[in-house]
């Protein structure tokens, strides 16, 4: 890693971007005409092209020294057309050479080492051309997976070939065990009722070495080449067609099968300083302190520098290009926070544009692991900044996570269900999403509880809640608040996420941050799924309910005035009343009951609570034991008792 020169500020400045931004397309093009290839390299002092028979291993069979367009823009052209050969560059800057692939490549070899050139619809399984995003759902439900866990677990009764690798989420009829009692994978998603599937991140990545794929373990959030699929999840890395297709073969299934696709995105950081975007332009994409040395917002090592003009650019060509070549329906941005607000703007005003207000979902983390070194002045999209981002663009909502079960920072931090104590005034701003506080509507409030990062909420709950903590056992007392938990955010506004796993009680025994622990720790455990069926059943149910309850689907500024009062019952139980009338075709259009007002109530406390309801005939739709209830006739009025560490939700009848 270079230090010196320091050109921090001249990155920074007008000068350099009026001087330098490129507007033409980057990256290596070949058609009918020859092949053309674009790289954007401000500080070199040459650049050569070198060309490949293989990804790995062979010696160049061509050199090409490129030449300086100006505007910071080298370029090559033949007539030749190199279609399926490998390239990489070769850089003179500041007397160092720089090996590196095309920041831009499409498709490489193994392990990212060399880009491979592929022509327009070169990869495109039988029936791409038609595949489309299912209908868009009036109530969104994420559900986070990661691709090799979703396939590792031998009980899954997926195919050996399939196992760790795209091809297993797009395959149907698996069972527990092969034996058929029990779905698992694709069916098992769907039966759940789910509408999105985000997916940890499954670009190129550089913490597992693809050649030995299971050697190591990674979440992968380490980009190397972050216009690629990640060679470890395909069935040959070694030849970079097999890994685009099978990708692109995987997305048509989940689109078939009724589901959208959300790409879990990592702009914020690269694996090292040992990149491509920093070989090409040593610094000039990313932060660089005072002394020299990086910035590290991130934690891991690194900052990219989203505030300058071509690194933008970069960023918004990559999600581009995703839309369009693997027809992903949205993006989930890790660290937003790093991320500058105007960049996040052009992302969804571009994506609006090309595919309707709304149509591609945005959203991320608001914030950073610690202080970064943007460019004075520059607005980054943390928590503070979220009413400056577009309406559509959304970030987690710690506040109601840390709300319900207690802080991620501290094992030992309580929250409502845990802690048995649920302030009204703190419930009424989960409930209504927190707009007024962080946000301007629901459509900004990403609802959940648990994702990939830190403890499961099983985990969370055991280590709260079990002296003995015991992970891997269903103790009862658990499983009791789990449900309550889970009613308690799922009667939130917001668009609903999921962790995958959590609706059966996904356990990593005890461990915070699994990154790059086993994937025997990590796997979605598919013999739990049926051990804790009672509570996968419970989400199920108050998935299918949520479809139908225009309180929940409202995203609109004015959805908090659905919100009629909030009050506690004691210190330990709190009651909700509020306004679930369908008042336009675009808010639950397929709703087929009818209850105008809704009650939740939720028990946090040991013992059985008499309750005095509103006035009014009032339909049970969930209790502490089931959340199928609204598919039965039961309806009550005046009080009724309700179990302790539960919820209760009632519709109004008539």
């Amino acid at each position: 890693m270079v230090l010196l020169p320091n050109r921090r500020e001249w990155f920074d400045s007008k000068e350099f971007e009026e001087r330098y931004h490129c507007e033409l397309p980057l990256g290596a093009f070949v058609g009918e005409k020859g092949s053309l290839f674009r790289l954007w390299a401000p500080t070199a002092e040459t650049v050569s092209l070198f060309l490949y028979e293989s990804g790995d291993g062979s010696s160049a069979t061509c050199q090409y020294a490129m030449e300086n367009q100006g505007r910071g823009l080298w370029s090559f052209e033949t007539s030749e057309i190199l279609e399926g050969l490998y390239y990489d560059y070769l850089l003179l800057i500041d007397g160092e050479e720089y090996r590196t692939v095309d920041p831009y490549a499409v498709a490489c070899g193994i392990n990212g080492k060399r880009g491979l050139i592929l022509g327009k619809g070169k990869t495109d399984p039988l029936g791409w051309e038609e595949d489309k995003a299912p209908p868009k759902p009036s109530a969104e439900i994420i559900y986070e997976l990661h691709i090799g866990d979703f396939s590792y677990d031998s009980r899954g009764g997926f195919p050996i070939e399939d196992r760790g690798h795209f091809s297993a989420l797009g395959r149907k009829g698996t069972t527990l065990g092969g034996e058929g009692k029990w779905q698992t994978g694709l069916d098992y998603l769907k039966r759940l009722g789910v509408t999105h599937i985000q997916i940890l991140p499954m670009y190129d990545y550089g913490s597992v070495d693809e050649s030995k794929p299971l050697s190591s373990y990674n979440w992968g959030y380490d980009p190397v080449n972050y216009n690629i699929p990640e060679g470890s999840y395909s069935s040959d890395p070694y030849h970079g067609q097999v890994r685009n297709r099978e990708l692109k073969e995987m997305v048509m299934a989940l689109h078939r099968e009724g589901f959208r696709v959300i790409m879990d995105v990592v702009y914020n950081h690269s694996y090292d300083l040992n990149s491509p975007l920093f070989s090409v332009a040593p610094w000039y994409y990313y932060r660089q302190r005072e002394d020299g040395k990086p910035a590290n917002g991130s934690g891991c090592g690194n900052d990219i520098a989203s505030e300058r003009s071509m690194c933008g650019k970069y960023i918004l060509d990559s999600v581009l290009y995703w839309t369009e070549e693997y027809h992903i329906d949205g993006f989930r941005f890790d660290l937003m926070g790093l991320l500058d607000v105007p960049l996040m703007n052009r992302i969804g005003k571009a994506l609006d544009e090309r595919y309707g207000e709304g149509e591609k979902l945005l959203y991320g983390e608001p914030w950073r692991a610690a202080d970064t070194a943007a460019k004075l002045g520059t607005v980054l999209a943390d928590k503070e900044s979220l009413k400056r981002l577009r309406p559509n663009i959304g970030a987690f909502c710690d506040d109601t996570r840390d709300s319900v079960k207690g802080s991620v920072m501290d094992e030992a931090s309580l929250g409502f269900v845990n802690g048995g104590r649920i302030p009204a005034e703190l419930l009424a701003n989960c409930l209504t999403a927190w707009v007024g506080k962080w946000n301007d509507s629901p459509a900004q409030c990403i609802t959940y509880l648990s994702c990939h990062d830190d403890w499961t909420l099983w985990d969370k709950l055991v280590c709260t809640l079990d002296p003995q903590r015991s992970f891997t056992e269903a103790e009862p007392s658990v499983l009791r608040v789990n449900k309550l938990a889970a009613a308690m955010y799922f009667c939130c506004q917001g668009r609903l996420f999921i962790h995958g796993g959590e609706e059966f009680g996904r356990t990593k025994e005890g461990v915070k941050n699994s990154y790059c622990s086993s994937g025997e720790l990590n796997r979605m455990d598919w013999q739990r799924s049926w051990d804790n069926r009672e509570l996968v059943e419970y989400y199920r149910g108050l998935i299918a309910l949520r479809k139908q309850l225009p309180w929940a689907q409202d995203l609109g500024q004015r959805a908090g005035e659905r919100l009629l009062w909030v009050r506690n019952v004691g210190e330990d139980c709190a009651m909700a009343l509020v306004d679930n009338r369908t008042v336009s075709d675009e808010i639950c259009p397929q709703t087929e009951k009818a209850w105008d007002r809704l009650v939740f109530l939720f028990h946090c406390g040991e013992e059985e609570k008499e309750i005095s309801l509103p006035q009014g005939l009032w339909q049970v739709l969930v209790d502490g034991d089931s959340a199928f209830r609204w598919q039965e006739p039961r309806c009550v009025e005046g009080s009724l008792p309700v179990k302790g560490k539960s919820a209760l939700i009632l519709g109004a009848v008539g």
